[in-house]
């Protein structure tokens, strides 16, 4: 609810009360100030009111809660947002016709009397008593300016602001106290520029350029006569007042501050009558604040920034210290978004996933080697109403997400593999690859106990036609979950903790991932700008640089502009130029069959992997160029949609695949991305084919069969690769297998892949 100004809400029994109160207060205050002190007056009776001359004189102007505007990489700008909306100005960016018509109907005297107007106090008590009603202010524009300053610090603790307006005594006379100190320090001008600027107009404007900009749709510098009598009459009461919602009212109270400016000859009568004459003209802009005013659909990176804000300690020691900041505004935030980027991920997503669909979509594009946070969009539109959401589902939790992220299924699987090769295995890595086997136990973790296979459980492959032995390029191309079972078996996890954290992965929620063996399977939520970010890496050459979403920041304090310090992306070898480069040639390539084939670019360099999880509740397909990686998400954010038999985008789908939905959309979504942009290559690596002709029933030391095993229950029923290579063809059956009761409820500390609930 607007927050009321002087004069406004009170009987005008209580308005003459307080006028004959201020008269008295008034006369006892310039009588202390000629006495030696002020406890003569027995002001401080009871320690309910402090002596005049003890109220410390280091009254400061508050820094003006102003609007904060957050720009684009190229300077366009995505939205504002504010506390309060106000824009400052100076005096001379305010029409002479509005500084006139303030101080007529609010302090006609303004330019003959101090801080306290005795004669117009005496007047306006007068005045209203032969009125039989309140027509006249007793407080000067300086005691007003106080009294805005008080409300001003209290921000929006309604506490604070009851106490800033309290009716009593003791802050009357440290508002005169106060007033007095700026009558000498700043003069009559900047007095009234301050009040110009602090004080509320109603309709969620505070100062006159919001004023202007509200009511009439141009700045403060160019209002007529009638339109600052106006805006002057609101001030009193901005709700009775309030001309967009009682156009009569308001009528009334402009062509009485008309007729007093005619009075007290700042215009002549004539012109008061010619505008009283005059309609309104209202040419109303709707309030236009916070990330639901956002163009091109970047309101959850609007939001994502927010919270960037609110969260890193550069900003400030205590959220409660950045939270003032953020609240005080008049911040000009540039960001990492780029405008292509952003534009062609919301034009892919809307081709390809409608609002109104049972399940959702979330894109996220991160450029390799600097972090930068290039777009980042979703199907269901930032808001509150139908088919729209307020959860950012390509963050983790305490951005702005869900609660735990979306498991990745076999999008995980390049991170074993990088774990793999760190550790010494080539990119020939040969395992047995049964098509369903016991998870080998035991298998060592970072700690001393290692982990157990308790309860014999299994995991299968998705096809009964995926039997090894198998290398990594071609486990890789077919996803074969044994395989990579195998591995993780063969390294012991410790080596996969310590990769996946060198890429920053964590789950949804913040947690580290547990040290299970089905992590090799992508059963734990992560976000997808966590996996856009980790990719990244692979395509610049092992470098991990963690996200960032501001550029810099200016703020406008005191008509002074100052740069803030920003976080700043750092950058880390999470991997050799080997290694990364391997995996690359694993992932590269445009694929002639397969999952990843509607994916594919065929103007540039690409690699990516598919990923469909167990009940095909989510599909993923993560995927990346020399200079660009994007994560695409399909699924439930409950994950309680099954992707069987479902219509998204229009289009009908018998079963979901990675490869099917979500890669078409990385791939038009970074075709729009990248158009005009250079398209450099991979540093490939050869990895030669394995020979057919071998045997593979054999056993022998050098398949690496596995030694330890693996939890499962958080299998993948689908992968693939973008691969050039001609065996690189995936079937796809139903799945066999299913996740135990509670895994969407999310285990921490067992071998099941849970935590996939979200909110």
């Amino acid at each position: 609810m607007p927050k009321k100004r002087s004069g406004g809400g009170l009987s005008s029994t209580q308005q003459a009360a307080k006028f004959l109160g201020v008269s008295v207060l008034a006369g006892a205050v310039m009588a202390g100030i000629a006495l030696p002190a002020a406890g003569a007056l027995g002001l401080a009776a009871k320690g309910s009111v402090q002596g005049f001359d003890d109220i410390p004189d280091n009254l400061k102007s508050p820094s003006l809660s102003q609007r904060t505007t957050i720009l684009d990489s190229k300077g366009g700008q995505i939205a504002t947002v504010y506390s309060r909306d106000r824009t400052v100005l100076d005096l001379k960016n305010i029409s002479p016709y509005m500084q006139k018509a303030i101080v007529a109907i609010e302090d006609s005297r303004f330019y003959q009397h101090g801080a306290i107007d005795l004669k117009g106090i005496l007047r306006a008590v007068n005045q209203n008593a032969q009125n039989g009603g309140v027509s006249q202010g007793a407080s000067t524009l300086t005691q007003q300016l106080v009294k805005n300053y008080f409300v001003e610090e209290a921000g929006d603790d309604p506490t604070k602001v009851a106490q800033a307006t309290q009716q009593t005594i003791g802050r009357k006379i440290r508002e005169l106290k106060y007033a007095i100190q700026l009558e000498e320090k700043l003069g009559k001008k900047k007095i009234l520029e301050n009040y110009l600027n602090i004080t509320f107009f109603g309709e969620q404007a505070y100062g006159v350029e919001a004023a202007s900009q509200r009511y009439f749709s141009k700045p403060a510098k160019k209002l007529n006569l009638q339109e600052s009598a106006l805006l002057a009459g609101i001030v009193q009461s901005p709700s009775r007042y309030d001309p967009v919602n009682d156009e009569e009212e308001a009528l009334k109270r402009r062509n009485t501050v008309l007729q007093r400016m005619a009075e007290v000859h700042d215009i002549s009568q004539e012109q008061a009558d010619a505008a009283k004459a005059t309609k309104l003209g209202l040419h109303v802009s709707r309030p236009k604040n916070g990330c639901i005013t956002a163009v091109k659909g970047a309101g959850f990176f609007c939001k994502y920034v927010e919270k960037v804000f609110l969260n890193d300690p550069v900003f400030g020691k205590t959220r409660e210290d950045r939270a003032k900041v953020w609240n005080q505004g008049g911040l000009t935030i540039r960001t990492t978004l780029d405008p292509q980027s952003q534009a062609s991920i919301q034009a892919s997503l809307k081709d390809h996933v409608y609002k109104s669909d049972k399940v959702a979509a979330a894109a996220t594009l991160v450029e390799p080697g600097t972090g930068k946070i290039l777009g980042m969009g979703q199907s269901k539109p930032f808001g509150t109403g139908t088919n729209e959401t307020e959860y950012n589902y390509s963050v983790n939790y305490d951005m702005g997400g869900s609660n735990y992220g979306f498991p990745t299924g076999s999008t995980f699987k390049p991170f074993v593999a990088a774990a793999a090769l760190e550790q010494g295995r080539p990119a020939t890595q040969e395992y047995s690859s049964p098509n369903s086997m016991p998870y080998p136990s035991p298998v060592q973790t970072c700690g001393s106990k290692p982990w157990t296979n308790q309860r014999n459980e299994k995991v299968p492959n998705e096809s009964e036609s995926e039997q090894g032995p198998y290398q990594l390029k071609e486990a890789m191309a077919k996803s074969v979950n044994t395989y990579f079972v195998q591995m993780i078996s063969d390294i012991g996890l410790c080596p996969v903790m310590n990769q996946i954290e060198k890429l920053g992965v964590v789950q949804g929620n913040g947690d580290k991932l547990p040290q299970v063996p089905s992590i090799a399977l992508g059963a734990k939520g992560i976000s997808p700008l966590t996996m856009a970010t980790a990719y990244a890496a692979f395509a610049s050459r092992g470098m991990y640089c963690t996200p960032v979403a501001i550029e810099s920041i200016s703020q406008q304090v005191g008509g002074r502009e100052k740069s803030l310090d920003v976080p700043k992306s750092t950058c880390s070898r999470a991997m050799s130029e080997t290694t990364a480069d391997t995996v690359n040639s694993l992932l590269s390539g445009v694929i002639d069959s397969g999952t990843g084939q509607q994916a594919g670019l065929t103007d540039r360099a690409n690699a990516g992997k598919t990923g469909t999880t167990d009940e095909r509740k989510n599909a993923w397909f993560v995927g990346y160029t020399p200079n660009l990686s994007g994560a695409v998400w399909v699924g439930s954010a409950t994950q309680q949609v099954q992707m069987r038999g479902i219509k998204i985008g229009g289009v009908w789908h018998d079963k979901v695949y990675g490869g099917q939905v979500p890669g078409p959309i990385w791939r038009d979504l970074m075709t729009g991305a990248l158009t005009g942009k250079d398209a450099p290559s991979f540093n490939l690596i050869n990895i030669p084919d394995p020979d057919r002709n071998k045997d593979k029933g054999q056993d022998d030391d050098n398949r690496g069969r596995g030694r330890h095993g693996g939890n499962g229950n958080g299998n993948t029923t689908d992968g693939g690769t973008i691969s050039g290579q001609s065996d690189g063809g995936v079937v796809f059956p139903t799945p066999s297998f299913s996740l135990p009761d509670g895994f969407i409820q999310g285990n921490t500390n067992s071998g099941n892949g849970g935590d996939g609930g979200q909110r």
